[in-house]
């Protein structure tokens, strides 16, 4: 499937976090494009309006185009600092379908190789990622790098509905596993928890990683009454295919339970929300 993918020059690229971002300890967001051409049916970032840096097409029409940010590279050589921790992304998948024939994230890795900084954490579901692996492998002798790979479910048949752009479940189980074997700190975020066997996908992670297990249920205005949340296109597919229950807080708890009891007794840390996805921030390993 291919997209229409735009161009415009930003007037700047590393934003001072605030909010769920901010909590983790990130002191900075990197976001190279705006919109995502994955279009997952739940993304949160659309719900922000203007709040996530959007234009009014992006949120009317999420998942169908892209704008990158063309001069990312260059405004990223002078605004890095050493004692930054940076997140990239918060609002658009650096991986996205998009980026095969556009290429951003090699040159955005250079200016990061050149002036890095403390922390660099990469928020992605893409495979796509391994194309950098040589330059992920400098960086992470130059700083902490940490990447934080989305694993939603451990039914494809689940992937398809709720995410049909994103690879299938086995292919983002094989990119952390050779991730991990590169020696890049590789964590399997389960976020959003979309209807799984929980048993099931915490085992997943657990032999793929040797690392905490990070995860966050769907955002539901029920548990979350401001700021972002949970796309209405997720919340029908939901209701249709008899998955409502998914998004009740009680049933939440409940599997988060389960797979926080599963990874404490193969002595790893579970957790949700700002303090777990602060274990990526984290600088003492």
């Amino acid at each position: 499937m291919t997209f229409p993918v735009y161009h415009a020059e930003a007037r700047g690229i590393l934003t001072a976090t605030s909010g769920f971002i901010a909590e983790a300890g990130f002191t900075h967001s990197l976001s190279p494009a705006r919109n995502c051409t994955f279009g997952c049916t739940y993304c949160y970032v659309p719900t922000m309006g203007i709040y996530g840096g959007l234009q009014r097409p992006d949120w009317e029409h999420w998942g169908r185009f892209t704008t990158f940010k063309s001069n990312a590279a260059e405004l990223l050589h002078r605004s890095l600092r050493p004692e930054q921790a940076i997140y990239c992304s918060p609002l658009v998948d650096p991986y996205q379908p998009a980026e095969v024939e556009e290429a951003m994230m090699p040159r955005v890795l250079d200016a990061v190789i050149a002036r890095p900084p403390r922390v660099f954490v990469i928020q992605t579901r893409g495979p796509l990622i391994l194309r950098d692996l040589g330059r992920l492998q400098t960086l992470a002798r130059l700083t902490r790098l940490r990447v934080s790979f989305s694993v939603t479910t451990d039914c494809d048949d689940v992937r398809r509905l709720y995410e049909p752009l994103c690879a299938p479940i086995s292919e983002r189980f094989a990119v952390v596993r050779r991730l991990r074997e590169a020696g890049i700190a590789v964590h399997a975020t389960l976020a959003p928890l979309l209807p799984c066997d929980p048993e099931a996908l915490i085992g997943l992670a657990l032999e793929a990683t040797d690392r905490d297990i990070v995860a966050d249920p769907f955002h539901v205005r029920a548990v979350k009454t401001s700021g972002a949340t949970t796309r209405e296109a997720a919340l029908r597919i939901s209701e249709k295919r008899g998955y409502g229950g998914w998004h009740e807080p009680a049933y939440q708890s409940e599997i988060v339970e389960t797979m926080r009891s599963r990874a404490e007794r193969a002595g790893r840390r579970f957790g949700t929300g700002p303090r777990a996805f602060g274990w990526l921030a984290e600088t003492d390993e």
